[in-house]
């Protein structure tokens, strides 16, 4: 893994600075320099550290793509739409509860329910909307915290600041959720365990969220606050296409924007991003296009295979094939990402043979080059 020489400094001026920081939390937390605030990371204090931990662990910093690969899954990167998969299905919670407040199917908040249950994992970091209805980290330890946190914000959470503060005395084992850039930072620390940090073989359960993009906090929120009584929002929704919309649900009924307006408040990172489906976690969940109520689920590992069929086998969750069309698109939407973040990169750097943080191989590289 490179840029284990690098700090503070160059984080600033090779992520921060060229536009490329998701705002994932990696580099915070645990460092008494950088904090997230209001949206983006600032640095409170002069930092001399030559080598830190910010930096190794951002990931928009050099990520070896079969490294992480060999990690998760023992085997080099997939050119797989998808990355690497061992089974693709459609799910859909059948708890009343975690239907109700969870986004399409709820599936994420039953597997989490269903882990603590099962003693797979004791603690799952989150995001959980403050009163604000800004998106902020927070350590789940029961079904009703769990609950706390379902649904989407759409707004990029440092959630890995959190993970940062947990002790290295920690005993519990975690379960983390997050979108791709989350998944991919937490992957590089089990690559290589941070020093003076919780020991990553605590970490049994990985669940990322498919993300086109995130919303920036420092943008979004003001448009919220102009356009809405931001007490009265319950839960914000992106409908399949053709839908085109981003819909608030309120006290008093569902408020709809248009999804270009809402477009204009993107992290500018995420144009560099080629991670559609969070392809290094272990179980990946999204929403079904045209089937509503249901959730997309991308079962990648063994502890995700294990997890699903004891959801299914306890009638936790309802597991139906998902339509090869719908695959399809999938797969499509996928690689689509891909070249389209690859080609931004190339834009940026006017060079194919730099790709900023990316590390692939030269063949597939070219192949999504075109």
């Amino acid at each position: 893994m490179e840029g284990n020489s690098k700090g503070v400094k160059e984080l600033f001026s090779e992520v921060i600075d060229e536009g490329l920081c998701t705002l994932c939390g990696a580099c915070s937390g645990g460092c008494p320099y950088l904090v997230p605030y209001k949206g983006r990371i600032v640095l409170i204090d002069s930092c001399t550290v030559e080598e830190s931990q910010c930096y190794k662990y951002c990931p928009r910093t050099y990520l070896d793509m079969d490294a992480i690969s060999q990690q998760v899954f023992n085997t080099p990167y997939s050119h797989d739409e998808l990355g690497t998969t061992q089974n693709v299905v459609i799910a859909r919670s059948t708890d009343p509860d975690f239907i109700s407040k969870g986004q399409y199917g709820g599936v994420v908040t039953t597997l989490l329910s269903l882990a603590v249950d099962e003693g797979l994992i004791d603690q799952a970091l989150l995001t959980r909307m403050n009163g604000e209805r800004v998106p902020e980290p927070f350590l789940a330890q029961n079904k009703a915290d769990i609950l706390s946190c379902a649904g989407s914000s759409y707004m990029s959470c440092p959630v890995l600041s959190e993970f940062n503060l947990l002790s290295p005395e920690n005993s519990y084992s975690l379960g983390v959720v997050g979108v791709p850039c989350q998944v991919q930072a937490l992957t590089k620390m089990k690559v290589a365990q941070p020093k003076n940090r919780v020991n990553m073989d605590s970490v049994k359960l990985v669940i990322g969220l498919f993300c086109t993009w995130a919303l920036s906090q420092s943008a979004f929120q003001p448009f919220l606050n102009e356009n809405l009584n931001i007490s009265h929002i319950k839960k914000f929704d992106i409908p399949p296409p053709p839908a085109n919309v981003f819909d608030a649900y309120t006290d008093t009924g569902k408020v709809s924007f248009s999804l270009d307006q809402i477009r204009n408040f993107t992290m500018p990172a995420c144009a560099y991003c080629l991670d559609m489906t969070a392809e290094f976690a272990d179980i990946s969940v999204g929403s079904v296009e045209g089937i509503e109520g249901w959730n997309t689920v991308i079962v990648r590992t063994d502890t995700g295979t294990r997890l699903i069929e004891k959801a299914k086998k306890s009638g936790k969750l309802e597991i139906d094939t998902l339509p090869e069309e719908n695959l399809a698109h999938l797969k499509e939407a996928s690689l689509n990402k891909k070249k389209r973040g690859l080609k931004t990169i190339v834009d940026k750097t006017n060079d194919k043979n730099n790709l900023l943080y990316m590390g692939l191989s030269n063949n597939y590289k070219d192949s999504l080059l075109g």
